[in-house]
């Protein structure tokens, strides 16, 4: 009988079906692998699969067998990711708001690849993508691979930033304006992925949601600007201090709280802020932050077990700010 085309292929065929059918929890006998086999049109017998399997070993793969009367068997054990961490994965893709709904179906399509058929069902199990608050720029993936190649050549790129108006379409800010700017770095705050970059006409560093960039393009050969500026620039440090990455003035305030929102100044600020006592109930820190309607507005959020204390500009623009939205209400 003439062997099939399929039969110079049966060590991939052997490794595809334990990767995919084999975990754990569910071993493949000799048999099992035969008849496996031989839906891919591949002749094996009890034998040939105890040499395969063994020549498998020997080039790396760690194929366990378990012996039992009933459901023993072969599994392939080490996979390049643990089931906990493919889930990980999976609820990061989900968590990610600048990854479209497509974006992050396809990815967790291949994620669940990295694991045995069994074992995909229960990453499926998890996937709620279409609940997700989620951004509608499907150009995000090459947006990001754009600035990384940027970054990477030190070049400059050129983008139009865009808004939502109020049909609900993205269109492009201050009449089709072309930002020009050097890029950085890239960092992911408050479940969204900004560009931090140098603004030459400013001279100032900015930052950029990269899910409102659009018609971004890579100015090939015109050398990046700002290196001075970043050879000292702390991204932790401009994250935490640029609330809901608006910016504003920077300024260096005395901000007191009750104790129980130590957690949360934490959260907020890093553990290396200093920590002053001020009496048994309350303890105050001083920090640099962005002045603008975010950092006051998380603030307020605090409500009386948090304060203002300097500097004295700072408290009068605060209070400002207090009256104008109680005159909203009056």
């Amino acid at each position: 009988m003439a062997r099939s085309s399929n039969q110079k292929m049966k060590l991939l065929y052997l490794l595809k079906i334990l990767m995919e059918q084999s975990d754990e929890e569910h071993c493949l006998s000799a048999q099992a692998l035969i008849e496996a086999l031989a839906a891919y049109d591949v002749k094996a017998e009890r034998k040939s699969i105890y040499d395969d399997i063994a020549q498998l070993i020997d080039f790396g793969y760690d194929i366990v067998l378990v012996k039992a009367k009933n459901g023993g068997g072969y599994y392939l054990a080490g996979r390049e990711f643990e089931l906990a961490e493919l889930k990980l994965l999976v609820e990061t893709v989900q968590a990610s708001r600048f990854l479209t709904i497509k974006k992050s179906r396809e990815l967790i399509a291949k994620i669940e690849k990295l694991a045995s058929k069994s074992e995909a069902g229960q990453l499926q199990r998890q996937v709620y993508v279409a609940n997700r608050i989620k951004t509608a720029n499907e150009s995000i993936y090459y947006i990001v691979d754009d600035i990384h190649r940027a970054i990477q050549n030190n070049e400059q790129i050129s983008f139009q930033y865009l808004e939502w108006n109020l049909a609900k379409e993205l269109v492009p800010r201050k009449d089709g304006k072309i930002y020009r700017v050097s890029p950085w770095a890239l960092t992911c705050k408050d479940e969204n992925y900004y560009l931090i970059a140098h603004d030459g006409e400013s001279d100032t560093i900015k930052h950029f949601r990269v899910d409102k960039m659009g018609h971004i393009q890579v100015l090939t050969g015109i050398t990046r600007g700002g290196a001075e500026l970043f050879e000292r620039f702390d991204i932790a440090a401009y994250a935490n201090k640029t609330f809901g990455m608006f910016g504003g003035r920077e300024e260096i305030v005395t901000l007191e709280f009750e104790n129980r929102f130590i957690g949360v100044v934490l959260d907020r600020f890093g553990k290396e802020v200093s920590v002053r006592k001020r009496d048994e109930e309350h303890f105050s820190v001083r920090v640099q932050v962005a002045l603008s309607g975010q950092f006051y507005g998380w603030m307020t959020g605090l409500g009386a077990g948090a304060k203002i204390a300097a500097p004295g500009d700072v408290v009068e623009e605060y209070r400002k700010y207090l009256r104008q939205v109680e005159e909203q209400y009056t």
